[in-house]
């Protein structure tokens, strides 16, 4: 090994530390790693900017805008909300929304999918008394084997594309996955329907759980005129940096007073809504003209009357409040809402809200002004996974509801056919939606996903230099030494295993992009098809079931769901070898 390729290789393996260990941003440890390739000379500059101008990426994006308005007309929810009403079963239910769930999923990206039918599912299990566990995670995992059918199934399968277009290898289309990914996806459901269904955990959901026990979440004071700072804010009463207590509202008579900032003005007979350690109201109790309200339950509900509402939300990868307490993050004030109660792992966390300290996959209940949902459907923050009844919603044009998705319909026709790339088409189907003013310039710039855009064209850089430096060919080789004395079928298992950890603890798009360098290596020395070897690994990036932060969807569902990191690891590991057997099985039949 060469000086530069033990140096590639020390970055990439610090790299998969940083982000396995959370130190920050995906996008910005990748991002870091490839800076630190260019500056020292590994990359040249359009090696390293070869990731920002390549297909496949652009293609992401401009995707990102298409998938965006089909969601922002709702006809797709609203279509399948009255589909799931028609159930009577539980395995009828689970047969008519999946199904057609996965052939969603094989077309759209499947991110706003299960934001979407999240609350969908959600309410429905409640109605029904059914545990939203027993359907949230199977949701998660049909989009993502929907997402192997078709080449715009996954970010992941376009990465992969954009990849061997840079390698001169241009027979990767729109169904060169579906073959394979069809057996995948129907094998895949079938162990969800008959075996997973049995294997996940009947557990209530976050909110389900906070309304069934308020007490323990809510406190509620009310102010006498004995109180000495009546007609004073909160911060000169002292209320805003209490032990252990959080005041999230503040009812007076019929009005509700929620976010409370610290200038609001206090008032005699007002009631003081407390959430946090609740065990510290003693505190309080001393206070002179602070009534603890002990002979009424106050409900969830109570706090959501007038504009006020209960918002469920879930902390994204890539949000701005990773690893920031809820006071350092001034969540009050960047986001007009309170947080009420904060789950991780199925538990609430027995804390002062605003000393929590937050994490990806961390759910919020919050209590929030009525526009809270327009305003942050979008935001890379957070998932908000409430039901959305906002008057926008209500109002959706029919029309163009359907204009936006005959769009979406006539494109793919246009790539089925052979006349336009996926690339022309994605361009062609944005152009339209803008024209016909289906979406505005403004839409169209928030339904992009830039972290995501920036994490996967810096994959491309690191991959460069793992090819440059000669680095992916040594551990090509070393691959085939060790596989090839038991023939080609356990090298291609060795290839998938390999992808599929770098998924599972890193994320999708990374793993295809480390992975398919060694992979075309491979196939160059075996003298076999290289296209057999980007389909394995295109499935195996995306195959993430094991744990809730492989994965955007389960990271979604986790909290919402009332999930527990060992719910992932029980029903994933048997579907993650199945799934493996089917791929393996499949693309050796087919290519090789």
């Amino acid at each position: 090994m060469s000086f530069q390729m033990v140096f590639v290789l020390v970055m990439i393996v610090l790299m998969l530390l940083g982000l396995l260990f959370e130190v920050g941003r995906p996008d910005v440890v990748v991002f870091s790693v490839l800076v630190i390739f260019l500056i020292t000379g590994i990359l040249t500059p359009d090696e390293a900017l070869k990731g920002f101008s390549n297909e496949g990426m652009i293609t992401i994006a401009l995707l990102f805008i298409v998938a965006g308005a089909i969601q922002k007309y709702g006809l797709i929810d609203q279509g399948m909300t009255r589909w799931l009403k028609k159930s009577r079963s539980r395995m009828g239910s689970m047969l008519r929304f999946f199904i057609p769930t996965a052939l969603m999923s094989a077309f759209l990206n499947n991110t706003p999918i299960v934001v979407t039918f999240t609350p969908i599912i959600k309410k429905w299990c409640e109605d029904r008394g059914i545990a939203p566990s027993k359907f949230l995670i199977p949701l998660s995992y049909v989009t993502i084997l929907g997402g192997t059918m078709t080449l715009m199934g996954t970010s992941t399968n376009l990465v992969v594309q954009g990849l061997l277009l840079d390698n001169g290898i241009k027979s990767f289309n729109l169904f060169t996955l579906t073959p394979v990914g069809v057996v995948v996806a129907v094998v895949g459901l079938l162990f969800i329907f008959l075996i997973g269904i049995k294997l996940l955990p009947e557990h209530k959901g976050f909110e389900q759980k906070v309304r069934e026990d308020s007490r323990e979440y809510l406190a509620e004071m009310r102010v006498d005129d004995s109180f000495p700072y009546v007609n004073q804010s909160i911060d000169a009463a002292g209320l805003r940096k209490l032990k252990g207590l959080y005041l999230i509202e503040i009812i007076r008579g019929e009005e509700r007073l929620s976010p409370v900032r610290s200038s609001t003005i206090i008032q005699a007979g007002d009631r003081l809504i407390f959430t946090g350690l609740i065990s510290t109201i003693v505190d309080l109790q001393s206070v002179k003209g602070l009534t603890l309200e002990t002979g009424t339950h106050l409900e969830l509900d109570d706090l959501k009357k007038g504009s006020s509402l209960l918002v469920e939300a879930v902390v994204s990868h890539n949000s701005s409040l990773l690893s920031k307490t809820i006071k350092k993050a001034r969540f009050r004030s960047n986001f007009d809402a309170g947080v009420i109660a904060v789950h991780r792992n199925n538990e609430r966390i027995k804390s002062k809200v605003g000393d929590i300290s937050l994490k990806a996959g961390d759910t919020l209940l919050l209590l929030a002004g009525s526009d809270f949902i327009r305003k942050y459907q979008e935001s890379s923050d957070f998932y908000v996974v409430s039901s959305i009844d906002t008057p926008d919603r209500l109002n959706r044009d029919l029309k163009k509801g359907l204009l936006s998705i005959g769009i979406l319909v006539v494109m793919i026709a246009l790539v089925t056919l052979g006349f336009l790339s996926m690339f022309k088409a994605m361009a062609l189907a944005t152009f339209l939606l803008l024209a016909t003013r289906l979406i505005t310039p403004v839409d169209a710039k928030k339904y992009i996903q830039f972290d995501v855009l920036l994490l996967i064209a810096s994959s491309f850089g690191v991959g460069s230099a793992m090819t440059t430096t000669g680095l992916a060919k040594w551990l090509a080789d070393g691959l085939i030494a060790i596989g090839q004395p038991m023939g080609l079928f356990v090298i291609l298992i060795m290839v998938y295993l390999l992808t599929n950890i770098f998924t599972e603890l890193i994320t999708n798009s990374a793993a295809a992009v480390l992975m398919i360098p060694i992979g075309l290596q491979m196939a160059d020395t075996l003298h076999v098809s290289p296209l057999g070897f980007a389909v394995l690994i295109a499935i195996g990036a995306s195959a993430s079931f094991i744990t809730p932060i492989g994965y955007q969807t389960n990271l979604i569902v986790y909290g919402p769901g009332g999930y527990r990191f060992k719910d992932y690891v029980k029903i994933g590991v048997p579907l993650s070898l199945v799934i493996m057997m089917t791929t393996v099985v499949m693309v050796y039949w087919i290519y090789f």
